[in-house]
């Protein structure tokens, strides 16, 4: 399952993280986010132990929203090392974004 990623955790379950992470940032109201929602589910239980996958509600935590500039959902950030390395906004196949967390992993 997709970890609750908030403005609190956010250092220690991303910026600190071994492995690669993958972010969707959502909120209830919007519509390709919930098309998106179980798609990144579903990567969370493939990449179990391999990467971390979580998600950030975006009305409930504005500061990582606003620290990224975050303007539309849903937008999927991938980290490695702390840093950004690819993004996706807006809603798309699964192939694609486990294709860009396949990419993080090597």
């Amino acid at each position: 399952m997709a970890l609750e990623i908030t403005d609190a955790n956010f250092e220690e379950l991303v910026l600190k993280s071994d492995k690669p992470v993958l972010i969707d940032f959502w909120a209830e109201w919007c519509g390709p986010c919930r098309m998106v929602g179980p798609v990144v589910e579903e990567l969370a239980k493939d990449y179990e132990g391999q990467a971390v996958v979580g998600k950030v509600n975006v009305d409930n935590n504005p500061g990582i929203s606003m620290k990224y500039g975050i303007r539309n959902i849903p937008a999927l950030l991938y980290f490695k090392g702390g840093e950004i390395v690819d993004k996706q906004i807006g809603a798309v196949p699964k192939s694609i974004l486990a294709d860009k967390l396949a990419k993080q992993l090597a």
